[in-house]
């Protein structure tokens, strides 16, 4: 059997963008006059769309530490400035991996 959502997107993006909480959100949903099956399914989606954002925000930052730790390895490979080969072979693995390991913790978290 096939439920139809009834769940207002609009309405959904408005609550993301003023970041409420969802004890606020049943309140809300409460003084509309919604049933509880309606109120349990609206909760749903929001955390759905909060968890999608997170994790799109997760995924860039692993993209971003992973094109840094590249940029590294071919600088530290190729050390085209000596001056500099122990600053980019430290600080920027450093960065990339800080940047993917935080990009990790944002996709895997709850």
């Amino acid at each position: 059997m096939s439920y139809t959502s009834n769940v207002d997107p609009s309405l959904l993006q408005q609550w993301f963008i003023e970041k409420m909480k969802p004890a606020a959100i049943e309140e809300s949903l409460k003084a509309r006059g919604l049933d509880q099956e309606s109120i349990v399914q609206h909760l749903k989606e929001y955390r759905k769309l909060c968890c999608a954002k997170r994790q799109f925000n997760g995924f860039v930052l692993l993209g971003a530490g992973a094109f840094l730790g590249f940029l590294s390895c071919l600088l530290s490979v190729t050390n085209p400035i000596p001056s500099l080969y122990y600053t980019i072979l430290y600080g920027f693995t450093s960065i990339a991996l800080a940047l993917i390991f935080w990009g990790l913790y944002m996709v895997f978290e709850e």
